[in-house]
Formats: C-alpha cells, sequence, structure tokens
C-alpha cells in the first residue's frame, strides 16, 4: 500500500490498471467517456485545468467559454456520469484521481491555454471589482480587457464581496500560483493586489505575505517600474504586520529608492507612512510620519493625506504629545467624513480612544472606540476589529466597568485566535488573568 500510495503521488494512475476491465479505474473512466459528447468530453478535460480544490458555476462558464446556462447543462451531465460532484453550496469537486486522468485527455495545447486564461482572468477581474467594493477610495490598477469568453461576477456590495473572497481564497492563491507557472507575471502581482485588503481584514498574514512574495519576484521580471514599486512596497507591508522588520526595511528600502529614482512623490509618500510603523522610536516613527504628510499635501490625494494625518496623531500620541495627536486626528476625521472614507474614519477614531484614554479622558475613549467598533463592523474588518476591543477594555476598566472590560477583552481574545495571532491573544489572556485575579491588569492599552 505505501508503494502504491508513492506510485499515485508521483502521478502514476497505471498502477490502477487491470486487465479485468472490471477491476480497471482507467478502463471504467474511459468508459463513462465514451457516453459523453464531445463538448461534455472537453468541459470534463478542461476542469483539470482549473486551479483549486473546487470551482463555481460562474467560474466554470469562463473555464470553458460556454454561457452559464449551457455550462450548467454540461456539469449535470458530469455528474450523472459520477465524474464530477456538486456540494450544498453548489460548488463542483473532481476527484483527484480522476483530476489526474482528466489532465491525461486529449486536448490541443491551445485550447488548454485559452480556458486557463479565461478562469484566471475570472479570478483577477472580479477579485478588483470585489475589492473596489471594500475600498473604493483605494486608487485602483489598471487591468487588461478580460479575454473573451470571459465572464466576471458581478457583485452588490461589501457583505457579497466579502462571501465571495471567502468563498474563493484557496482557488485564487491557487489561481496566483498557476500564473507563476504559466510565467503570467502581470497577473500575478493583479492578484496579490486584488487580495490585499480581504486577507488583511480576515488576518490572514501568512498567506498574503506568501502572495507579496510571489508578486515581487513577478514584478522583476517586468518593465513596469510602478508594479515593482507597488509589489516591494506592500511586501515590506506585509512583514510589517508579522513583525518582520528587518525584512521589511528591504523591502521597503528597495521600493523608496525605485521611487526616487522615478521622482515618484506619491510612492515615496506612502512608503514613508509604511516606515513609521516599524520604527520602536517613536519620535523617529513621528518623523516618518510627518515627512508622509509633507508629501502629500502638495499632491492634492485627500485620502491618503487624511492617513498621514491620522499617523502623526497616532505617533505623537505614542510620545505623550496628546494635543498634537488630538489636533492631527480631528484634521483626518473631517476630512474622511467629508470624503465618507468609512476605513478612515475608523481607524481615526481609534487613534482618538489611545489618546482620550491616555490623557486621562476616559468616556471619550470609550465613545471613541465604540465608534470605531462599528464602523469596522460595517466593513466586516475583523481584524482591526480584534485590536479596538483590546483598547477598549483598559477604560472601561478605568471607570470601574470590570464587566464591560472583561467581555471586549473575551470578544478581542476569540478574534485573535481565530486569526492565528499568538502574541496579542497570550497579552489579552494575561489581562483577564489580571482581572479575574482583582490585580490591575498590566500595559495601559
Amino acid at each position: 500500500m505505501a508503494e502504491l500510495a508513492v506510485d499515485l503521488r508521483e502521478g502514476a494512475l497505471e498502477v490502477l490498471d487491470d486487465a479485468d476491465p472490471g477491476a480497471s479505474l482507467l478502463a471504467v473512466l474511459s468508459l463513462s467517456l465514451t457516453a459523453l459528447s464531445d463538448e461534455e468530453t472537453e468541459v470534463f478535460g478542461l476542469l483539470a485545468s482549473a486551479p483549486g480544490p473546487d470551482i463555481s458555476l460562474q467560474a466554470a462558464a469562463s473555464l470553458t467559454g460556454l454561457s452559464r446556462p449551457r455550462t450548467r447543462a454540461v456539469l449535470r451531465r458530469l455528474q450523472q456520469a459520477s465524474l464530477i460532484s456538486q456540494d450544498v453550496a453548489h460548488r463542483y469537486h473532481m476527484h483527484d484521481l480522476i483530476r489526474r486522468y482528466a489532465a491525461t485527455h486529449d486536448l490541443p495545447e491551445g485550447t488548454r491555454q485559452a480556458a486557463l486564461r479565461r478562469v484566471l482572468d475570472f479570478y483577477l477581474h472580479t477579485a478588483f471589482a470585489a475589492d473596489r467594493l471594500l475600498e473604493y477610495h483605494r486608487k485602483p490598477i489598471d487591468l487588461a480587457p478580460p479575454a473573451a469568453g470571459c465572464h466576471p461576477s458581478a457583485l452588490s456590495g461589501i457583505p457579497a464581496a466579502m462571501d465571495w473572497f471567502e468563498a474563493e481564497h484557496h482557488n485564487l492563491i491557487a489561481a496566483q500560483q498557476a500564473a507563476v507557472a504559466h510565467a503570467s507575471h502581470t497577473t500575478v502581482w493583479q492578484l496579490a493586489w486584488a487580495l490585499h485588503n480581504f486577507q488583511y481584514r480576515r488576518g490572514h498574514r501568512h498567506d498574503q505575505l506568501a502572495g507579496w512574495r510571489l508578486a515581487a519576484a513577478a514584478a522583476r521580471q517586468l518593465p513596469d517600474v510602478g508594479a515593482q514599486i507597488l509589489s516591494h512596497r506592500l511586501l515590506g507591508r506585509a512583514h510589517v504586520v508579522l513583525g518582520h522588520h528587518e525584512e521589511a526595511l528591504a523591502a521597503l528600502g528597495e521600493a523608496l529608492a525605485l521611487s526616487e529614482q522615478q521622482d515618484d512623490r506619491a510612492v515615496q509618500a506612502q512608503t514613508h507612512y509604511t516606515l513609521a510603523s516599524i520604527h520602536p522610536d517613536g519620535r523617529r516613527a513621528l518623523e516618518h510620519a510627518r515627512r508622509a504628510l509633507d508629501l502629500y499635501r502638495g499632491l492634492g490625494h485627500a485620502i491618503a493625506e487624511g492617513n498621514a494625518l491620522n499617523a502623526v496623531g497616532w505617533y505623537a500620541a505614542r510620545v505623550q504629545e496628546y494635543d498634537v495627536g488630538r489636533e492631527h486626528c480631528r484634521a483626518a476625521l473631517a476630512l474622511f467624513e467629508r470624503h465618507q472614507d468609512i476605513d478612515g474614519q475608523a481607524q481615526t477614531l481609534d487613534s482618538l480612544g489611545y489618546i482620550g484614554h491616555h490623557s486621562g479622558r476616559q468616556h471619550d475613549a470609550i465613545r471613541s472606540y465604540r465608534r470605531a467598533l462599528s464602523l469596522y463592523r460595517d466593513l466586516d474588518n475583523a481584524y482591526e476589529a480584534a485590536d479596538t476591543l483590546a483598547r477598549l477594555g483598559h477604560p472601561h476598566l478605568a471607570t470601574g466597568r470590570r464587566d464591560q472590560a472583561e467581555a471586549v477583552w473575551r470578544e478581542a481574545l476569540e478574534l485573535y485566535r481565530r486569526q492565528g495571532r499568538d502574541e496579542e491573544a497570550e497579552e489579552v489572556e494575561r489581562l483577564l488573568d489580571a482581572l479575574e485575579g482583582h490585580e490591575s491588569p498590566p500595559g495601559g492599552g
């Protein structure tokens, strides 16, 4: 059995052949195909090329180049032949052994390549549209038109976009890997871009880092310097989130050097903004935030300027300059409200909560944190919500609301555990242990 398993892992389906047709998997599969039409047989072969463990009807329609009603009919016929299955979520699966057999099915290479291009474009264009729903103020990238026969899905709002990302996350990762394997360098970095917000909101930090590593490597193969700068900057950001400071500095340093060569002030500002989050020295972080703000003010990018204002406010508060911090954060909040940027409002309210707590204005802190938390929940941003919950416990405790402090810390702990954020979870556990022991919890939020 061990030898058989090794052969199967190496793709040697011949080990399941047998002189007795009734005992041969290959003979049974071959017999199943004889009952199919040419169109159904071709779709069976193409399904083996689909990236990921399953496929939706919409993605299958792009893979095959057929209309959705026709694709549904063909897939139903493959189900009846026991070549694929459909789960309760209406997603189609092909057993690994059948997939390997389908991959050997004789199809013109051009047919397989065209099908792969269509399905990669489906994932890229739908992910791009979904990301635009999550953060429409984000400066978009330029996509080439989808291949003929590709039918990207239309999504209705933030909940639909997050649900789609959730259902397709493994397939999107597989699609990026397929793009790497076929040297589709532009698709590689653009998929990383389209996935960035979803992975951040859901705390998929390691997947995000892996995606940007692939993106940076792919961008190096392109003459597009803008793609190289963006990929290295967001690779640096992915390292920041995981606490990889040296790697983050290296990636951001490369992005900054390229942007200076191109005299791209916007990217220089973005890079300084991210560098602020790396330095343990609060004064150095504040310098980077101020530099980002100075650069943005001359560019007319209102949302980016608001982000920099909030960053200056946050890092000023971290070095106990609370009045400076409050002034900048209030300016940022007014700007975000004027431009209806919900994410920016949430981040700035969180900063104002921190400033309120540390400057002794506990009721202001609670109000700001609660407003931030409500907005993060509207955005389905569980990553930031966890941090706000963890910070909200401190002003609750400072005003004698031990039960409410415990409640928000327990909710934060659950989110941290779900996101695999072990260090943050351990810190909240220490706070809860101290609370149960009627001690003063460590730290100040």
